[in-house]
């Protein structure tokens, strides 16, 4: 692979299962399971859409994509994923939300019947147990893991705006937490999770890695929750920072973005440009001021390293990109897409429907009825 190529990329997306009557989450993830199992329409052969994966918590599913390069592609297999999961939810007598935390207090979380998982909440506790978390994963290819760490090394500082576009978790606990993303702020009490200072290498990849699991901090690799990383099981980069958002347009730009920067990433590393050194307290703050105030105020411009207007800091990062959206044909739909979120974003939707309906629930009902309208068309 070249650097310059347009890679492959996929999506990963963890959904709330809800009930519409109560509105509350309903632990209820092997019995959606078991019905797409026995009354699911795939394809043969299956496609990643298809199919369906259990959680850590019983209220929750993931869906995937499979790769490819084009975000059309994406977006299409997005919408049947969730109607993959949307179908078997409404057999059971509930439905999908996409929403990055639960807005609702409800009881307490159900862990799955994985061992992995039960050795997870055994081992950190309330962290664990309060970690019902719903997010969006992107992977972009990579041509090597070496590549991998010089582009994750590059592509860190751009993060928290990722977090700003994709903020889709005000509510939580049945109040305003005032976050635009209460998620990463819930997300980051892991202790693997979060920004990275430079690896430099792999070598300094797999030492900050190993050091983690010698900790107790992760249990496994799986475990390393760093805002991005070399995935486990596949040759990609996978960037972990932006909520489930409810629209998929939002899940399109922010998955075109996140490839402009790893593609941009992979020709400066080629080019073996200097790294832009950031210290761990400064892009932690960033990404705390991304969280708190999402596109409605000023970000971390991470260029100036000065806080500047949201819309400034977003033309920064098209800038920053706009040749390997050009290359792939992506430059308009992002531009569109910025425009879009710059206008209302997840948070603000779900602040609007708030303000229409008085009431945290009617933020459900509004989550319910526009998840239900992403896939069901």
């Amino acid at each position: 692979m070249s650097a310059s190529a347009t890679r492959t990329v996929g999506v990963e997306e963890e959904l709330l299962l809800v009930d519409p009557t109560t509105r509350a989450v309903s632990a209820r993830s092997a019995e959606v399971l078991k019905q797409h199992r026995e009354h699911g329409g795939g394809r043969d052969p299956m496609a990643a859409s298809d199919e369906l994966d259990q959680e850590l918590f019983l209220h929750q599913i993931e869906t995937r994509t499979d790769p490819s390069t084009e975000l059309a592609d994406i977006r299409s297999q997005l919408v049947a994923a969730r109607r993959t999961a949307g179908e078997a939810a409404e057999a059971a007598g509930l439905a999908v939300v996409a929403c990055g935390i639960v807005p609702l207090e409800g009881e307490g979380p159900q862990v799955s019947a994985n061992d992995r998982y039960r050795a997870m909440v055994e081992i950190f506790g309330e962290t664990a147990r309060t970690g019902s978390t719903c997010g969006t994963h992107v992977h972009v290819a990579v041509a090597s893991p070496e590549e991998g760490v010089g582009i994750i090394d590059r592509i860190v500082p751009w993060l928290p705006v990722l977090v700003a576009i994709g903020a889709n978790s005000p509510f939580a606990e049945g109040r305003d937490t005032r976050y635009a993303s209460w998620r990463s702020q819930a997300w980051s009490r892991w202790p693997s999770a979060g920004s990275t200072e430079a690896f430099e290498s792999l070598e300094g990849y797999r030492e900050a890695s190993r050091q983690l699991l010698m900790t107790g901090a992760a249990r496994d690799e799986g475990m390393l929750y760093y805002d991005a990383r070399l995935s486990a099981g596949q040759p990609t980069v996978e960037v972990r920072v932006l909520d489930a958002c409810t629209d998929p347009d939002d899940v399109v730009l922010a998955t075109a973005l996140v490839r402009g920067l790893v593609e941009t990433a992979a020709e400066e590393w080629a080019r073996e440009e200097p790294l832009a050194r950031w210290r761990a307290e400064v892009l932690r703050a960033a990404h705390w001021r991304a969280a708190r105030m999402g596109l409605s105020s000023t970000l971390v411009h991470p260029r100036e390293r000065e806080l500047r207007p949201a819309r400034e800091v977003l033309e920064a990062l098209v800038d920053h990109v706009r040749d390997r959206l050009e290359a792939a044909g992506d430059l308009d739909l992002v531009r569109d897409g910025v425009k879009r979120v710059l206008q209302a974003g997840g948070a603000t939707r779900q602040r609007a429907a708030y303000e229409r309906t008085g009431s945290v629930e009617g933020v459900v009902d509004d989550l319910l009825e526009r998840t239900r309208a992403s896939w069901a068309a």
